[in-house]
């Protein structure tokens, strides 16, 4: 019925016009809708691919036109201050009013609900501390780094060149040079926009070796000493065993986007995949993989070298902190990325239901360091949704030692969280390699964006250590940071979690707690 009501009026509109047309000629440029109009209705009436289109000719389109639109509407039609999707508009609102130096104060009081779960906040105190009159730093490198690293408690975590742009690459590196922070390569190696803006970087190094390579994707000593050891701006390194929005899926940019500047960056030929595999190929087990991040360091010239990953099995956590023991090699630093983590590109399964999220994943990590004796031996970052002052404090109420954020340094950019960053269409030319589109980034205009944004979450993360009475964040414990459970009950941080003595666990006459028994059948040798 749908389909011939459509072609009853398009047919009755056909001869209207032409029975007007005879006497105002005029009429008959109205043909130039109708009959386009019918060829569209006769074509969505004959094909079999969409069955909306099949039944609706014609209308059916507005059903794909308002679902294309959807998250615009979404975004700024409907959602409310804080709605989450995936990031609220109150903590976009913050980043964007930072990062162009404008008014960030907000009036009337708190929207949100401080009576629901889940609810949190930090204790203060009446007589609040001086206030830092410098940016607090922490110290990156062991016992057997010879060149360890000042590092700001902020920095840019990892996105590759290639996921992202040439000119939103060389913005974040320009700002963090401006603003005094490290630089995150991601696992897409090193290009000349990392190296442009003389900022800090931190190579990471993923299954796929890119940068570092050999013909049939295997790890090559020489090359990874050559750039690690040669370019003074590279001051950290990371191997990436896993990140928390896909752990253990590997990775693949597909080869039509591996243009020329890419390839030269990932050493790989152009137009071909760039396929990172879930796991490496130069270590197999918890002790060799202590062994390769020593080689790492030694190649490096002394420069620290941790691991990123997303928890996922504790006894494989807890391999690798016996490997550790039984080698004597510590990384310098593991970076925490949670299961809430970001990338361009993810499946549905995996964003939504693998991986530990963030604060399970530090308190686990901090807990299992402390209990095997390892935790003053290890730095330990925290990555995942990073945006503010607060969100740093509650990551080092729970162990971590600093916090690495990525979309929140992509918001200082300029990202409208279009979530196109997977189709190559990104309206603001940071997720993106179109050159239309890359240029309307502009990084002398963008760069001084991230430095300032950095700058002033920084500012607000020593404004609430004076409020808190604290002198520096080394002094944030967990029973500074409150949480509600119900309209009724508070708990502080130290409260909900039970963390372990230091070197608890090796205690085994002492040792307790629901990690005791996978610590004895640890071994180094096997995940």
């Amino acid at each position: 019925m749908a389909r011939q009501s459509v072609f009853v009026f398009l047919l009755i509109g056909f001869a209207v016009v032409g029975l007007v047309g005879m006497a105002w000629p005029p009429a008959w440029y109205l043909l130039l809708i109708i009959v386009p109009l019918l060829a569209l209705g006769i074509r969505d009436a004959m094909q079999t691919k969409h069955t909306v289109l099949r039944n609706f000719p014609i209308i059916g389109h507005f059903r794909y036109l308002i679902e294309h639109f959807r998250p615009e509407i979404q975004q700024y039609l409907i959602e409310s201050n804080l709605d989450a999707y995936p990031f609220e508009r109150e903590y976009r609102a913050l980043i964007y009013q930072r990062a162009k130096g404008e008014l960030e104060t907000r009036p009337f009081g708190t929207q949100r609900d401080v009576y629901r779960p889940g609810y949190e906040w930090a204790a203060h105190v009446l007589s609040p501390a001086p206030l830092l009159e410098e940016e607090p730093r922490i110290d990156i490198g062991g016992k057997d780094c010879s060149k360890p690293y000042s590092s700001s408690l902020l920095n840019i975590s990892a996105m590759s060149f290639g996921s992202l742009s040439p000119n939103a690459v060389e913005a974040l590196n320009k700002g963090a040079a401006e603003g005094g922070f490290a630089h995150n390569t991601g696992e897409g190696g090193v290009s000349r926009y990392h190296l442009s803006g003389g900022g800090d970087l931190i190579w990471q190094i993923g299954s796929g070796y890119f940068g570092c390579r050999t013909a049939d994707g295997k790890f090559n000593v020489d090359r990874f000493e050559e750039v690690a050891s040669g370019q003074d701006s590279i001051r950290m390194i990371e191997l990436k065993l896993s990140q928390g929005a896909k752990p253990g899926a590997g990775g693949i940019l597909p080869g039509p986007k591996v243009n020329r500047e890419i390839a030269r960056a990932r050493e790989v030929e152009v137009g071909e995949a760039c396929i990172s595999p879930p796991s490496h190929s130069a270590f197999s087990t918890p002790a060799e993989m202590m062994e390769f991040i020593a080689r790492l360091r030694e190649l490096s010239g002394g420069k620290p070298v941790g691991f990123k990953f997303c928890v996922g099995r504790v006894s494989d956590f807890l391999a690798i902190c016996r490997a550790m023991i039984d080698t004597g090699i510590r990384p310098d630093f593991i970076t925490v990325d949670g299961g809430e983590g970001g990338t361009g590109a993810a499946p549905l399964e995996f964003t939504n239901s693998l991986g530990m999220p963030k604060r399970d994943a530090v308190v686990l990590v901090h807990d299992i360091l402390t209990g095997t004796g390892l935790r003053d031996d290890v730095r330990i970052i925290c990555s995942g949704k990073i945006l503010s002052g607060f969100h740093m404090i509650r990551a080092l109420a729970l162990g971590a030692d600093g916090c690495n954020s990525a979309r929140g340094m992509m918001f200082a950019l300029g990202c409208i969280q279009s979530l196109s960053c997977n189709n190559n269409t990104c309206p603001t030319g940071i997720t993106t390699q179109n050159p239309s589109l890359v240029r309307g980034l502009v990084v002398e205009d963008k760069a001084p964006r991230v430095a300032r944004y950095h700058r002033k979450t920084i500012e607000g993360l020593i404004k609430l250590l004076s409020a808190m009475g604290l002198g520096h964040p080394d002094e944030i414990r967990p029973s500074h940071i409150y949480r509600r459970s119900s309209e009724l009950s508070v708990a502080t941080f130290a409260d909900l979690y039970d963390f372990h003595e230091p070197g608890q666990l090796l205690d085994e006459s002492n040792a307790r707690g629901p990690f005791s028994e996978e610590w004895k059948n640890a071994r180094s040798d096997r995940w």
